[in-house]
């Protein structure tokens, strides 16, 4: 039982031998009731949380919230890879509009097509509802690129605004320690200085 609950806790991202061990002795012999609260609440996501119907992001009702919300502006969408990147954006409180997830990106070499990311679905989104802006925020990797760049050709026949998000230096970072790859997004997506 120890080893296959090693094992379950490897399938996490970042988790190796050492960790999922340090993890399972600790619940074994510290911590009983965090265990079983956590098999519990495991046992729950699975069993109730699910796609919602309209963005693709995980939600426990048909619609989430952000998508149920009639205060968010359905003529902006914003295009991301990951539930994850969802929250990222609303932590910055800039942006009002609703969101499509793809759950990954376009990668030929994994096997994973545009039917995968449910391409045909935002095609659908496009071709019916009034959507104004599409804003890609896929992550800035060779795949995230070719992802946006697809995602941008097939939303051209749809007459809408096509936006990439910025990528270049953080707030607070200096020149001299970024690498020469985010220089140069930082320089091809300069804007006017007000």
């Amino acid at each position: 039982m120890i080893e296959t609950l090693n094992k379950a806790f490897c399938a996490l991202p970042g988790v190796g031998k050492k960790t999922a061990q340090r993890f399972v002795y600790h619940l074994l012999e510290r911590n009983r009731d965090g265990g079983f609260e956590l098999a519990k609440a495991l046992v729950d996501a699975m069993e109730f949380v699910k796609h919602c119907s309209s963005c693709r992001t995980l939600s426990e009702k048909t619609l989430c919230a952000i998508c149920s919300n009639d205060k968010r502006s359905g003529a902006k969408l914003c295009i991301v890879e990951t539930p994850t990147d969802i929250h990222a954006i609303e932590q910055s409180g800039a942006y009002t509009g609703k969101y499509f997830v793809l759950s990954g990106y376009l990668s030929p070499i994994d096997g994973i097509s545009a039917k995968d990311l449910g391409l045909e679905e935002l095609q659908q989104k496009l071709r019916t509802e009034k959507v104004e802006e599409i804003i890609l925020a896929t992550n800035a990797t060779v795949e995230g690129e070719v992802t946006a760049h697809y995602i941008g050709n097939m939303a051209k026949q749809f007459n809408v605004r096509i936006t990439r998000i910025a990528h270049g230096i953080p707030i607070g970072g200096e020149l001299e320690y970024a690498d020469i790859n985010t220089i140069a997004h930082a320089l091809s997506g300069r804007k006017d200085y007000d």
